[in-house]
């Protein structure tokens, strides 16, 4: 899968709040009220991926989850990252938290 053209990503990262472009990959901190409830959502976020066979650099401190989607294989960000980034969103806004 080739990566996103610069003018589509610039078109759809504003569909996706809190989220950027930084290192060849799109990142966003999500912010939790404890660390066992950052743990729900990394294991939501771990179980998207191995559904999708695309997985994210997730680093963990305390109640703050960074998740960082990039394809390794292409060198950059394609679909697949933007796919899996509209997807956690979408389980954000099932659960009613805020993004």
């Amino acid at each position: 899968m080739p990566k996103v053209p610069q003018a589509e990503l610039d078109r759809e990262m504003p569909k996706l709040p809190g989220w950027t472009v930084r290192n060849d990959q799109i990142t966003k901190t999500f912010a939790h009220d404890s660390f066992p409830e950052a743990i729900v959502f990394v294991n939501a976020v771990a179980h998207l991926a191995e559904l999708a066979n695309h997985h994210p650099d997730i680093d963990i401190r305390y109640s703050n989850i960074t998740v960082g989607l990039t394809t390794h294989d292409e060198g950059g960000i394609t679909h697949r990252d933007l796919a899996l980034a509209r997807r956690i969103e979408e389980i954000r806004r099932q659960a009613g938290v805020p993004t």
